[in-house]
């Protein structure tokens, strides 16, 4: 299975006060990083395929292993565990250089918006 969708919203306050600012992810690998669930890192579900900034957020494209699609089902949002390497502190927290160190599927982002968007199944071994 394989997943599209958003893991950051720019320029929207999330839940905690925090608005990530495009650019923000300029560091980010832009492949390898894990797919976790619930931002567990027991709990690896899939690998990154894709990262890319545009003028929405975050996109993510993302390959979820076989057993773990039922997830998938139950959590369509998106989120991300990162370090803040630079910010600007007033009504929110901006957020302007991160360090991504990973991309969860949850059943509650922090980000509204920020969801799963489209989702690819394959119904054989081969692909």
């Amino acid at each position: 299975m394989r997943i599209a969708g958003y893991a950051a919203i720019f320029d929207a306050p999330d839940r905690g006060g925090d608005v990530v600012r495009k650019g923000a992810f300029g560091r980010a690998a832009a492949t390898g990083l894990p797919l976790l669930w619930q931002h567990d890192g027991s709990r690896r579900i899939g690998t990154i395929e894709s990262l890319s900034e545009d003028r929405r957020g975050l996109r993510v494209i993302a390959r979820v292993d076989d057993d773990a699609a039922l997830a998938v089902r139950a959590g369509t949002g998106l989120s991300f565990g990162y370090r803040v390497r630079a910010m600007q502190r007033g009504v929110y927290r901006e957020l302007t250089d991160l360090d991504l160190l990973e991309v969860s599927i949850v059943t509650h982002p922090m980000q509204p918006l920020a969801r799963v968007l489209a989702v690819e199944e394959f119904h054989n071994q081969g692909e």
